[in-house]
């Protein structure tokens, strides 16, 4: 279940416990939806622990070489313009 279920198990166990008035023999809806709300809450931190884990920075394995700096003359005649 990814951030997107987690969200969605929220808003729906936030509808059934507050927005609606049901009333269902033998199922209490209030607790369904705070049953949800927390299973939704568990999901999104599990799911941003694993996230946090995955972004670990890897330094690269062979050395970058980098080109030394030239210095940069023009005169009006080695680009070719003058020619």
């Amino acid at each position: 279940m990814g951030l997107g279920g987690c969200i969605i198990l929220i808003a729906v166990g936030a509808i059934l416990t507050f927005a609606t008035d049901w009333d269902m023999q033998g199922v209490n809806l209030d607790l369904v939806g705070v049953i949800f709300m927390i299973v939704g809450l568990i999901g999104v931190a599990t799911f941003s622990s694993i996230a946090r884990r995955r972004r670990v920075v890897v330094p690269p394995a062979t050395p970058v070489v980098e080109d030394p700096a030239r210095p940069h003359t023009r005169d009006g005649y080695s680009d070719g313009y003058g020619v």
